[in-house]
């Protein structure tokens, strides 16, 4: 007989039919979310992969080769010479008297710049001219006596030892003569330097010398009375680079421009050159010619010479930064077909500044990487994002 206040047997008794079925619905949805989450992280994990890969492909600009055209432009700094230059020095010791002609003064060959007084010459030339007159009279003398002793020779008056010594002496005393005047000469022409003359016609461009004062010969020690120039023509000076030397002759044309006179174009021609590359440079000195009419052009003064060189058919140029510089040479990124990168080898001509001659190895109609990072590999994929060109 049972206890009526004995508890049920957990194990046998059975919950309502609605919470059951509450239990499961809660339990799929559980599991359900779980799916879900499952399915959503999938799908980020594969977009993220996704990007990454697209991040991993490369992105470049493609550009195309330029011809070279016909000729090309060369700019170099020059350096302006006069056609004749001098420094004029005093020729004989003394002190200056006067100056004639000042800086920017025009002059003609032979015209006086200025004049030294030269006491001291004055004197040597006194001196000289009195040692002249004395050796005329000794050799007449010598030459009378020489005579009479000839004739006292055909009596036998004299010997022929004496007779000779007399002629001797005759002769002697001529050439004595002529070493006098010879003298005085060589102090008459010093003495015409006291007044200093212009070498050639031109321009005064230094007097550096005043009334007073004390000057003479000597050109490594003294300072110049005065410099000129003839500027009728000018001489351009161009240091330029070895690669460019093969195309340098005489005759050739060229322009120069200068700061003075924006925009204006001189003609020039090439003389001749050095014909010898200078081992700190690296360049051959070439020598310009251009007439200069209005003296427009300064001696010393800077020009940008424009020299037109003839380019090769089968040139084309490129931007400098698509050259990819290795150990195996110099290379160019080429795109294919496929999309895939094509390393080429190149050979270099000019360097043109923001731009390079390839002289084999590309056509116009290559389709090149502007701009190649380090890391570029030959059929690497990349992305073209744009083309130029």
């Amino acid at each position: 007989m049972s206890d009526p206040h004995s508890l049920p047997d957990p194990a046998t008794v059975q919950p309502p039919r609605g919470l059951a079925r509450t239990g499961l619905i809660i339990g799929g949805l559980a599991l359900a979310v779980v799916a879900g989450g499952l399915v959503l992280r999938h799908h980020d994990a594969e977009e993220a992969q996704e990007r990454s890969d697209k991040l991993a492909v490369p992105s470049v600009h493609l550009v195309l080769p330029e011809s070279a055209g016909k000729s090309d432009e060369l700019v170099l700094p020059g350096t302006m010479q006069a056609w004749t230059s001098a420094h004029i020095y005093a020729r004989v010791a003394g002190y200056v008297r006067a100056w004639y002609k000042d800086i920017g003064a025009t002059v003609s060959e032979g015209q006086p710049l200025g004049a030294i007084d030269t006491p001291e010459l004055d004197q040597q030339i006194i001196q000289a001219r009195a040692t002249l007159v004395r050796a005329k009279a000794e050799a007449t003398l010598a030459r009378s006596t020489s005579a009479r002793w000839k004739d006292l020779l055909k009596s036998n008056a004299v010997s022929i030892q004496e007779t000779d010594e007399k002629n001797a002496d005759a002769a002697t005393h001529n050439a004595q003569v002529q070493e006098a005047a010879a003298a005085l000469g060589r102090l008459v022409a010093m003495k015409a330097y006291a007044t200093v003359r212009a070498p050639f016609s031109g321009i005064v461009t230094q007097r550096n010398s005043d009334i007073g004062d004390l000057v003479g010969p000597g050109a490594a020690t003294q300072t110049p009375m005065f410099a000129m120039v003839d500027e009728h023509r000018m001489r351009i000076y161009v240091n330029v680079p070895q690669q460019y030397s093969a195309a340098m002759h005489a005759g050739q044309s060229a322009t120069l421009q200068v700061p003075d006179y924006p925009g204006h174009v001189f003609n020039a021609t090439v003389l001749d050159q050095s014909f010898s590359i200078n081992p700190q440079s690296g360049a051959l000195q070439v020598q310009l010619a251009t007439d200069n009419p209005g003296t427009q052009l300064k001696a010393g003064g800077y020009a940008e010479v424009h020299f037109a060189l003839p380019v090769a058919a089968n040139r084309v140029t490129i931007p400098s930064g698509a050259l990819v510089l290795r150990g195996g040479g110099t290379q160019v990124a080429t795109i294919g077909v496929n999309g895939r990168i094509h390393l080429v080898p190149v050979v270099l001509g000019r360097d043109l500044g923001g731009k390079v001659e390839v002289a084999a190895g590309l056509t116009p109609q290559t389709r090149i990487v502007a701009n190649p990072p380090d890391s570029i590999s030959e059929g690497e994929v990349v992305k073209v994002e744009g083309s130029h060109g």
